[in-house]
């Protein structure tokens, strides 16, 4: 009966000093906060919405991301990552309750060649034993918040690679849609510069033009013709990559014909830089392995003191089955261990935990900083391709004003060769410019998103 007592005991013990959450010290952020963005024209505290690839308002967009997110295989090992952390805290969380085990045995002895009854016999045995370290230094409470908070980093940096992930198809689909339009631009050219060239072959019969305008205006369909070849050949490699974030073969996939000029382009609301820590993936990782690092000095610490362990033991045995328990032997034990010698090994155990934390502390502290560099990058880029894109939209409109009379000109008589070239080449490049300005705006905006965490919220599960 004393005995039975003992493991309430030991359990009770077990529960005295309960988990307190960890902490970051008040000087492990940043000191120089910045108060608002160097861009801040359009600046609003909002949420972005978790689905904010669906600002873009295309479908096949919105298929192609859920299809990554549900199919990605970094994705899926991010998933079992999570798994491990989760388990890896079940282990460490063990010690923290006392351990209790049971053995049963059974057996007969029987002697060779016959012999008295007392040289035959049946032996029963069984045993119940019950430890615990008793945690007076928390060593065995930090090991357990450490292992919590590395569930906690292997959740962000799952989310985190969900965020990339997701922001990387969206801007390969965008560039591929750029390709394909870019090819239907250079298509479109190279049929007019091939209505062209048969005009001036026209021209060449009838003595109007001479062999040189000829031989420019066959080279510039040639070149064309090249251009054509070579969007198309890129269009081929970055529909590869599309299917490598998929994780899909190629010949299984099959693209829409979007164009960039139907999609949306989202206005994106930039909070105060001080949301920034709680709307990013990758700070909160960083911030999470900088705990686990605090847990690791504080186990470190504690090995190098005392250890109790209680150990708690029921042993009974008889010949016969149904009084094996009526005459049971307990046991209670204390036992006490100190680590006197060691070489240095606990101490320098200690030392290798504090220098991890200082270094996870810089990588937490260059975290932010890049963060807000990613923002600051993207902001600039925005506002930049949106002068940009003001600007060529001008150029576009007086190249095809220029390209036309030009060609009018020409086919009268009134314009040399040289100068319907001219403004042939104008015109191509004015189109393809402006809509590679297009693309690279509506991808702006992506990265935007992704520097701002995507809709991201500080919430574990």
């Amino acid at each position: 009966m004393k005995f039975t007592v003992c493991i309430p005991l030991i359990a009770l013990l077990a529960a005295c000093s309960p988990l307190k959450p960890l902490q970051l010290k008040h000087d492990d952020g940043l000191a120089g906060m910045p108060s608002q963005w160097r861009h801040q024209a359009d600046s609003a505290d909002a949420q972005i919405e978790r689905d904010w690839w669906q600002a873009f308002a295309n479908p096949e967009l919105d298929s192609l991301v859920q299809r990554a997110q549900r199919a990605n295989y970094d994705i899926a090992a991010a998933v079992a990552r999570v798994t491990q952390a989760q388990k890896l805290a079940v282990v460490a969380g063990a010690p923290l309750l006392p351990e209790v085990s049971a053995t049963a045995n059974a057996g007969r002895q029987h002697r060779l060649g016959g012999g008295s009854d007392a040289a035959n016999a049946n032996h029963y045995a069984g045993s119940l034993v019950a430890s615990y370290e008793v945690d007076f230094w928390g060593k065995n409470r930090s090991a357990y918040q450490g292992a919590l908070a590395r569930v906690e980093a292997s959740q962000f940096d799952r989310d985190s690679v969900r965020l990339s992930i997701t922001a990387s198809v969206a801007n390969t689909w965008m560039e591929l849609t750029g390709l394909r339009e870019r090819a239907l631009i250079a298509q479109q050219n190279l049929d007019n510069a091939e209505k062209v060239l048969r005009l001036v072959q026209s021209r060449y019969r009838a003595g109007a033009a001479n062999q040189l305008a000829l031989a420019q205006q066959q080279g510039l369909v040639a070149t064309q013709r090249r251009t054509v070849v070579l969007l198309k050949q890129q269009q081929g490699n970055t529909e590869a990559v599309l299917a490598t974030l998929l994780s899909q073969p190629l010949a299984e996939l099959q693209f829409g014909n979007s164009l960039l000029r139907d999609l949306q382009l989202p206005q994106t609301s930039v909070s105060l830089p001080s949301s920034l820590l709680t709307r990013r993936p990758d700070i909160a990782s960083a911030e999470a392995a900088l705990l686990a690092a605090q847990a690791d000095i504080q186990v470190a610490r504690a090995v190098m003191l005392p250890s109790i362990t209680l150990n708690g033991g029921m042993l009974s045995s008889s010949n016969h089955l149904a009084s094996v328990l009526d005459h049971p032997l307990y046991s209670l034990a204390a036992g006490l261990t100190a680590p006197i010698f060691n070489a240095g090994r606990l101490a320098a155990q200690r030392d290798i935990a504090i220098a991890r934390r200082e270094e996870l502390l810089a990588n937490y502290r260059q975290t932010i900083i890049a963060a807000f560099a990613d923002v600051e990058a993207a902001l600039n880029r925005i506002q930049g391709l949106d002068q940009q894109a003001v600007a060529q939209a001008e150029a576009l409109e007086n190249a095809e004003r220029a390209f036309n009379f030009a060609q009018s000109r020409y086919q009268a008589g009134a314009e040399t060769m040289l100068n319907l070239l001219d403004t042939e080449r104008t015109l191509f490049t004015a189109q393809d410019v402006n809509l590679q300005i297009r693309q690279q705006r509506l991808q702006a905006a992506i990265d935007l998103y992704r520097a701002l965490g995507g809709g991201w919220a500080r919430s574990v599960s």
